[in-house]
Parts: structure tokens; C-alpha cells; sequence
């Protein structure tokens, strides 16, 4: 099915339609992760379905509808831009007209990504390059702070990993690397990395 066709079916719009280009030189702009790459993912990829997942750069929601419909788990999205956070709020209440959502369920959260307080029940973390490497760095932390405080099993994921990410992680004593989910044969950077504690 199309990505058209997943967004009827869940009845969202999470297309890269009035997509705007960031200012900032840390935060990147929005696009979407594809359904079938997300499919590929979680066919490989079993997460704890106790915990939930954070979308760093959640954009309009894509991947908190996805988890929720598919994989039945609890989500949260980070976004800093304020009028793609308001087609996310709007696609959660568009969905919910299809697919009841628990309070908690399902959360959208406008703060800087290094801004958010990272609870205990958040175990997976999901990155599409949403920022620089310095952003990254203070959101690693943030989350190891956490899990210091509530020890628990922690899954960073990493989407068309960049290879500034990959050598923080593979050069920081507590992550290895768990799988590598490859989408394309061709070109190396069609992957998914999952590395955890």
C-alpha cells in the first residue's frame, strides 16, 4: 500500500505537503519516514511494547500513528515548529475519530528536543536526523540521566544514520550496537541502526 494509501487507512495526512525549510542551523527540516521502511523495521525490530517511544522531530506525527495503530504501543513526538505541531494535533484528532486512543496513549510535546524531560516509561528512541550533532550529544545525555535514575532497557534508533551520530555512539562505553535492519542493497545509508544499553 501506498504511503497515501496507509494515511486514508489511519486517516491522517502526514505528507511532506506544505513542508517548510528550518532557519536553524542545529534543527533539520521535516520528511516523513515511509511506511514500507517502517514496516521493514518493526518486521525485524521488536521493541518493549511496555515502554514507549519518542520521536525526536515528530513532524506531523507519521511514526506515533504507525506504532499506535500497528504495533499497539504508547508514543510521544517532539516538535519544535509550531505549525507542523498543529497538523499533528490535528491528524490526532482526525484519527481518533477512526481509532480509540487511552489517555497517555499517545502525546505531542512542543519543546527544544534537549528541553525534554525524559520519563521512565520512554524506552525507545527514534532519530531521523532531526538535528546537529551538538543537539544529539545533550539528548543522549539527557536520556542517560534518565536511565541512571530508572534503570531499564533503552533502544536508540537511528534512520538514515548520520555518521556523526554513529561515531558518538560507537565511542561512548555504554551503547553497542544491537542490529542493523538494511533497506537497500545499493547505497549504505538506507539502514536502520539500533543500538542499546
Amino acid at each position: 500500500m501506498s504511503d497515501k494509501g496507509i494515511d486514508q487507512q489511519l486517516n491522517i495526512l502526514t505528507s511532506r505537503e506544505h513542508e517548510k525549510v528550518s532557519s536553524s542551523f542545529h534543527y533539520h527540516r521535516y520528511e516523513p519516514t515511509p511506511y514500507n521502511d517502517l514496516y521493514c523495521l518493526f518486521a525485524e525490530y521488536k521493541p518493549n511494547k511496555h515502554g514507549r517511544i519518542v520521536d525526536y522531530g515528530c513532524g506531523k506525527g507519521r511514526l506515533l500513528f504507525y506504532v499506535h495503530f500497528y504495533q499497539q504501543m504508547k508514543a510521544v513526538g517532539i516538535e519544535l515548529d509550531n505549525e507542523i505541531l498543529k497538523v499533528a494535533k490535528k491528524n490526532l484528532q482526525m484519527y481518533q475519530k477512526k481509532t480509540p486512543v487511552k489517555a497517555g496513549d499517545m502525546n505531542f510535546v512542543h519543546c527544544f528536543a534537549e528541553k525534554y524531560p525524559v520519563k521512565s516509561i520512554d524506552q525507545t528512541f527514534f532519530f531521523f536526523n532531526p538535528f546537529s550533532i551538538q543537539i544529539f550529544i545533550v539528548v543522549i545525555n539527557n536520556i542517560l540521566l534518565s536511565y541512571l535514575e530508572f534503570p531499564r532497557g533503552i533502544d536508540i534508533i537511528l534512520y538514515y544514520p548520520s555518521e556523526d551520530y554513529i561515531f558518538f555512539l560507537e565511542n561512548h562505553a555504554i551503547f553497542e550496537l544491537k542490529q542493523e535492519i538494511k533497506l537497500n542493497k545499493k547505497s549504505e545509508d538506507e539502514r536502520f541502526l539500533i543500538y542499546g544499553i
